[in-house]
């Protein structure tokens, strides 16, 4: 009976006050509590016994001795650390209490012993035998409390907390700082079953009794699963992109959840957390090592010249704008039509770049606007520009052609006109993968815009152009839709399962365009070694792993309108040959005669005044031949005897 009301009063009192540390006041109370423990223990000793100690002589040793220990105590602060995490430091405290009144009572004996009668009586000081019993008894205690207090808030929220078994995949230093960092994992019990690491001198040997072994032994189905392992963290910072793609790529394929310590410069003050580990991108998993750019040449392109870029709130115009703020231009005039993303990046670079305002001028602007284009021309006279402006959206631009050729090719027709009027020294435009044998309105808009600046090239005015595949986490591209699908319980939607695109990052992309930029001598069209080409469907199922919810379902749902399976980097009767930088290459492409382009386009922005579909889609079909539409209802423009003007 009595048994059961300690055990709910218990209970009630630990479930209330679990998640509060215990004061400093309380913790302080318990050490003197210990101190007079130890002290009693000492003098029972020393009289021969409990039953034969009495404190005559003992009242003022207690006093004297309490005081010198707390004087200690506030000294170090030893009572101000939160038990639970108690570490190296905290003992390192109470070893400083102890060694501290132990070394101060042998000298003040010492010293006292020197004279003949002594100065102070053997009643007011602790004997050479006796501080050395009480502060060692002292200390001992101190430390085991402590760590029993510890011992017993882990376990009770080892229950309440997710049981993890997990292994490490490093055995070095880091692992062994994550080891012990995600032992205070407050959220999750993890139980380590075994260091991974490659280095064979390290094998069969063991961290803080946990055993470290092949990669080969424990990345197995049978390994696995008889130790029932559902976690696997990458402890390596510098480890090489490939190295951990395939320990990420293996480990999926096992089931496992994996995760990664950042690298040393990231860690917060130079340690490292449990709340710091990272979630495997699916960046993460490109098949190649991440390609640097010569920035050298870049540097000699911008520095204290006046950029224009187009499009500049865009997924790919603001990277463009961050790296170009790096490089000390004179001004980078932003410009794009959209108030609210334009509203973001003027307040991110202003804080960013809060030195430098003078270089930084937002233009809120329409390109298919000729007018206010010239108008920004006028008062900027730029030297360079990157033309990142542009309607990507494939279904969108199926629906509205009219505002794909508007702003695609008249928008940049208009940006190419005034770069020659002004005396632009380069001209960059941002293309990509489907303006090769384009099977929608999209990629062909795309195609025509690089057939007119590929025409334009004069001995002052450079026309260069970039062409690239999808560009991972941009806005509306399929990564931040799989995020969102999976963040609502899925499905996640694939249109085909055979569906593969070729795919990199953000700054590899921007950096693709400065460093082309900077390459190009006019007509030029730059295409990018992407690596292999990813299939959409593994993608989803990869950051359906990463995301350890494996019950989410990848659901088909057909081509879109004018969308193919494959995409092409360069067209069949192109081909490249390589420039100084290993991962660019230089497309050799058909060209156009002036003449002709000239007469096609102003008979197309003719057609465009009509605002009827079928005749415009019809006439660009007639400047590139080679748009044959897909699953689109342009399909049946698409015949054998369709006119080729140029």
């Amino acid at each position: 009976m009595v048994g059961n009301i300690f055990k709910k009063i218990s209970f009630q009192l630990v479930k209330r006050y679990r998640h509060s540390t215990l004061s400093q006041w309380i913790v302080l109370a318990i050490d003197v509590v210990l101190f007079v423990v130890s002290f009693v223990l000492v003098e029972a000793f020393r009289s021969g016994g409990i039953a034969d100690f009495t404190m005559r002589g003992a009242a003022v040793k207690f006093v004297v001795s309490l005081m010198v220990t707390l004087i200690f105590f506030f000294f170090t602060g030893s009572f101000r650390g939160i038990i639970r995490h108690t570490g190296m430091n905290d003992i390192y405290k109470l070893f400083i209490c102890s060694i501290g009144p132990l070394s101060l009572f042998w000298i003040v004996n010492l010293v006292n012993n020197q004279f003949s009668p002594p100065v102070l009586s053997s009643a007011y000081l602790l004997s050479y035998r006796e501080s050395m019993m009480l502060y060692l008894i002292l200390g001992s205690l101190m430390i085991i409390s402590r760590l029993f207090m510890q011992r017993i808030y882990n376990d009770y929220f080892r229950r309440r907390r997710q049981s993890v078994n997990a292994v490490i995949y490093g055995a070095g230093a880091a692992g062994i700082i994550a080891y012990n960092a995600l032992r205070q994992d407050p959220t999750i019990d993890y139980n380590f079953v075994a260091f991974v690491d490659d280095d064979m001198s390290k094998v069969n040997q063991e961290l803080n009794g946990v055993p470290v072994m092949r990669a080969r032994t424990v990345l197995t189905p049978a390994f696995v699963k008889s130790k029932n392992i559902t976690r696997l963290i990458i402890a390596i910072p510098s480890i090489r992109t490939l190295h951990k793609q395939a320990i990420t790529n293996k480990s999926l394929d096992l089931g496992l959840t994996v995760k990664a310590v950042p690298h040393v410069s990231a860690w917060l003050n130079g340690s490292f957390s449990a709340n710091q580990i990272e979630d495997i991108k699916i960046e993460d998993l490109l098949e190649r090592e991440p390609i640097r750019m010569d920035n050298v040449n870049i540097v000699r392109e911008v520095v204290d010249k006046v950029v224009l870029v187009t499009g500049a709130a865009g997924s790919i115009g603001s990277e463009i704008c961050r790296q170009l703020m790096r490089y000390q231009p004179a001004k980078v005039v932003m410009l794009d039509q959209a108030e609210s993303p334009m509203y973001d990046l003027q307040f991110e670079l202003r804080n960013t770049y809060n030195s430098q305002l003078d270089r930084m001028a937002f233009v809120i602007a329409n390109v298919k606007d000729r007018a206010r284009m010239e108008e920004v021309f006028e008062e900027y006279h730029p030297d360079l520009i990157y033309h990142a402006a542009a309607y990507k959206h494939v279904p969108f631009m199926e629906e509205n052609p009219y505002e794909a050729v508007y702003i695609n090719v008249f928008g940049t027709r208009n940006l190419a006109d005034l770069a020659i009027k002004y005396g632009v020294r380069k001209f960059v435009m941002i293309s990509t993968d489907k303006a090769v044998n384009p099977t929608n309105v999209m990629g062909a808009t795309k195609r025509m815009a690089e057939i007119y600046i590929q025409s334009r090239s004069t001995d002052v005015t450079h026309f260069v152009t970039t062409r690239f595949g999808n560009v991972l986490g941009s806005n509306g591209s399929v990564i931040p839709l799989f995020k969102k699908q999976l963040a609502a319980g899925g499905p996640l939607t694939v249109t085909h399962k055979d569906i593969i695109r070729y795919f990199m990052t953000i700054p590899e992309a921007c950096n693709l365009v400065l460093e082309a930029g900077a390459m190009g001598e006019g007509g030029d069209i730059f295409v990018f070694d992407m690596g292999k080409p990813v299939k959409i469907y593994d993608m989803a199922r990869k950051m359906i792993q990463l995301s350890g919810r494996h019950n989410i379902e990848i659901k088909e749902i057909g081509l879109r309108p004018g969308e193919k399976l494959y995409e092409e980097l360069l067209a069949t009767k192109e081909n490249t040959i390589p420039t100084y930088h290993p991962k660019i290459m230089h497309a050799q492409v058909r060209r156009y005669p002036l003449e002709a382009i000239d007469r096609e386009y102003n008979e197309l922005w003719t057609v465009l005044a009509t605002m009827d579909d079928m005749k415009i889609v019809a006439k660009m079909k007639s400047i590139v031949p080679e748009f044959l539409s897909n699953n689109s209802v342009y399909c049946a423009l698409d015949h054998p005897a369709a006119p080729t003007a140029v």
